[in-house]
C-alpha cells in the first residue's frame, strides 16, 4: 500500500476515533480546545485539529481535509507533513492570540490552510504542477474564500482566516531555495 494513502487512511481513522470517544463521553475532548488567551490551553494547539463537535462538523472537515491533504501530497509525504504541522503551529497560535472567547475545536484551519497552500504555490513557484493544482483548487473550491468572514457565531472564522494566512505563509517558507533542499534530503 502506498505511504500516502495509508497516511490518509490513519487520518480519517484518528479523526474518527477521537470523535467517538468524544461523543461516548458527552464532549469531554472538548476541553482540549483552544480558549484564546488562556495560558494553559496553549498546547491545545495540537489537540484542537483532531477535535470536532458533532458528526456533521467532522463529516463536512474530512472531505476537505482528505482533497486538499491529497493535493498536497502530490508534491511528496515529507512535504505534507511539513506543510501540516506549520499551518497547524501557526494557525493555533493566532487563533490563541486574536480568537473570539470560545473554544476553539475541529480541522478547518488546517484544511483552510491547505487551500491557500495549494493555490499560494503556484505564486511563490511558477512550476506546472503547481499551477495545474491552483486552477483546480480555483476552479472547485475557489468559494472557500467566503469562509474567511465572519457569518455564524458558533463557526470558528478565526481558525479559517487564520489557517488560509498560515498556508500561504507556508507557501512562502517551503518554496524558499534553502528550505527546498533540505526537504529534497529528508
Amino acid at each position: 500500500m502506498d505511504n500516502r494513502f495509508s497516511l490518509l487512511v490513519s487520518l480519517v481513522a484518528l479523526l474518527v476515533g477521537v470523535h467517538v470517544v468524544n461523543m461516548l463521553t458527552n464532549g469531554w475532548l472538548l476541553q482540549f480546545g483552544i480558549q484564546p488567551g488562556n495560558p494553559a490551553t496553549l498546547p491545545y494547539i495540537f489537540t484542537a485539529p483532531f477535535i470536532h463537535g458533532d458528526w456533521a462538523h467532522l463529516t463536512n472537515n474530512l472531505f476537505g481535509l482528505l482533497v486538499f491533504s491529497l493535493l498536497c501530497m502530490l508534491r511528496g509525504r515529507s512535504f505534507y507533513l511539513m506543510s501540516s504541522l506549520f499551518i497547524i503551529v501557526v494557525t493555533g497560535v493566532l487563533v490563541w492570540f486574536f480568537g473570539r472567547p470560545a473554544t476553539h475545536v475541529g480541522a478547518s484551519g488546517w484544511i483552510f490552510g491547505l487551500w491557500s497552500l495549494s493555490i499560494a504555490m503556484a505564486w511563490f513557484q511558477r512550476k506546472f504542477v503547481n499551477i495545474l493544482i491552483a486552477v483546480f483548487v480555483l476552479f472547485f473550491y475557489g468559494g472557500m474564500v467566503f469562509g474567511v468572514l465572519p457569518r455564524d457565531p458558533h463557526v470558528s472564522f478565526e481558525s479559517h482566516l487564520f489557517g488560509a494566512l498560515a498556508g500561504i505563509a507556508c507557501a512562502y517558507v517551503m518554496t524558499r531555495p534553502k528550505h527546498r533542499r533540505q526537504i529534497r534530503r529528508s
